[in-house]
């Protein structure tokens, strides 16, 4: 534990950006929490879990991680860094030193995800590509943000940021859920992510947990007073 105050750091996931937390970070200042959103490249999970690193490095004094969708994937590994103090996961992967993202959900029933997601290809390297998803538009309301507006749901698709198709078989080189205590917040009507995944990795974890009923994958946008009550929690535990 730490006598100075925490600094929450939000690390968004695939199909999204920063402004996804606006909500919460409307909370959490209102409450007197520090809290940065970082822009995650989305790039690759050890170039992704880098920047973040490198960024929460640069911050004085502790600091909670929070992670939504495979934005968890990048704090497991960048919780490493010496000061992060607690892990936050919001509707989010927690995979194992070793495990990948396809491996860890593989384990269960797909998501409704993997049947509207629409492929594409960037500059990779000197004169080479690689593929890049994003959801369909016409379904990620559907999927992704069913609690929330039509409106604001197409808002989020027509903002959403791609993800390397690569982050689905790189394997993580470290879990910092290990050795750093962890919070879990299971979104129960989740479509994106398949919830059963959150809850296992939760348990593995042996993260404190709570699950929100009807809650979308677009948890943070949707519900978030409820997003940031869980995260007031961390901090206050490690502060």
């Amino acid at each position: 534990m730490s006598s100075a105050s925490p600094t929450v750091v939000l690390v968004h996931g695939a199909f999204a950006d920063a402004a996804s937390w606006l909500g919460v970070i409307d909370e959490l200042q209102r409450a007197g929490v520090p809290v940065v959103a970082v822009a995650n490249p989305l790039r690759g999970l050890a170039a992704d879990a880098a920047y973040v690193t490198s960024r929460v490095a640069q911050i004085s004094g502790p600091v909670v991680l929070v992670g939504h969708s495979y934005g968890g994937a990048v704090i497991t590994v960048a919780g490493t860094a010496r000061n992060v103090v607690g892990l936050v996961y919001v509707a989010a992967c927690a995979p194992e030193e070793g495990e990948s993202l396809g491996a860890l959900q593989d384990r269960f029933a797909p998501s409704a995800l993997a049947d509207h997601l629409e492929s594409w290809t960037y500059p990779a390297g000197v004169g080479g590509a690689a593929t890049e998803v994003s959801v369909a538009p016409e379904a990620f309301g559907e999927v992704v943000a069913a609690d929330v507006s039509p409106a604001v749901a197409r808002v989020l698709a027509a903002t959403q940021r791609p993800l390397a198709a690569s982050v689905l078989t790189e394997v993580p080189e470290a879990a910092a859920w290990r050795t750093k205590p962890s919070w879990v917040l299971v979104a129960g009507a989740d479509r994106a992510v398949n919830p059963e995944v959150v809850r296992f990795a939760a348990e593995r974890a042996g993260a404190r947990t709570v699950e929100l009923d009807g809650a979308s994958h677009a948890v943070a946008v949707s519900r978030p007073a409820a997003v940031a009550e869980l995260i007031r929690e961390a901090v206050g535990a490690v502060t």
